[in-house]
């Protein structure tokens, strides 16, 4: 998510620490799994989540609060930056447990190294088995099934097929921030590419574009946005021919259905 105001600049100040730990040799796995578990403390305990945010509440002391409830339980390096995020000063109280586990998914991305490529390849597989799958979908959504439930299903259907930092995400997914599993592993993907400078662009098309056309339209983006591109590419036969490309709030539809509706509507006036 955008953070705006106070919290925008506390999060730009612990992503820099977090960077500088990784590049300082930081376990990035612990330290995606501990900033997750702590976000997921603080989004379960209002009262803990105020205090910590509270900006009469002197920093030292909330810093102390912190550091007495988790003793142990963290790695060093998750210690310091959740002792550094009560420190700062927040727009809103939701805000700190937002930026802890924004900070877990650039963590857990970061553990795959050079394998982040296929980390986004997997997340994007994901989302399409989630998408497709509407009876997945609706397990896992289910009120009446629990957390681990959902979690071992999950771990069912991807353990020795992918990445462990996927395995880790696709957990995170199950119980973070966002209302579904989908919407999670959609803002995921897009953290995963901002991590590496990169923007990510969900392609729609009628049939599989082979990897001269793909290599071909992620170059033109690039040079459009001034930024690496990479290419989640949906195949929708619905859509007919042409290729619809999203990029954030940027929406390119060159489909042949989308040119059938626009002669209708002109047709109708």
């Amino acid at each position: 998510m955008s953070f705006r105001g106070a919290s925008a600049d506390a999060y730009a100040a612990l992503t820099g620490s977090l960077k500088g730990a990784l590049s300082g040799g930081a376990d990035a796995a612990q330290v995606g799994t501990d900033l997750f578990s702590v976000a997921e403390v603080l989004r379960g305990q209002p009262t803990l989540r105020r205090v910590a945010t509270d900006v009469s509440v002197d920093a030292t002391a909330k810093v102390g609060l912190v550091n007495g409830l988790f003793a142990g339980k963290l790695s060093p390096t998750a210690g310091e930056l959740l002792a550094e995020a009560v420190a700062q000063r927040w727009t809103q109280p939701r805000d700190l447990a937002l930026a802890l586990e924004e900070l877990s998914v650039v963590a857990t991305v970061e553990s795959a190294g050079s394998e982040s490529e296929q980390l986004a390849s997997e997340l994007h597989d994901l989302d399409q088995l989630l998408d497709t799958n509407p009876d997945l979908r609706s397990a896992l959504s289910d009120p009446a099934r629990s957390v681990q439930d959902k979690r071992a299903l999950i771990r069912g259907l991807l353990e020795g097929k992918v990445l462990t930092s996927t395995i880790t995400l696709a957990d995170q997914a199950l119980a973070g921030s966002h209302r579904t599993m989908s919407d999670a592993i959609s803002a995921y993907q897009q953290l995963a590419a901002q991590a590496h400078g990169q923007k990510v662009a969900t392609v729609t098309v009628a049939q599989e574009l082979n990897a001269t056309d793909q290599a071909r339209l992620a170059a033109a983006l690039q040079r459009q946005y001034d930024r690496e591109i990479q290419l989640n590419v949906v195949v929708d036969p619905n859509v007919i021919g042409g290729v619809r490309v999203e990029i954030g709030d940027d929406v390119i539809d060159g489909t042949v259905v989308n040119r059938l509706d626009d002669a209708r509507r002109k047709l109708a006036v």
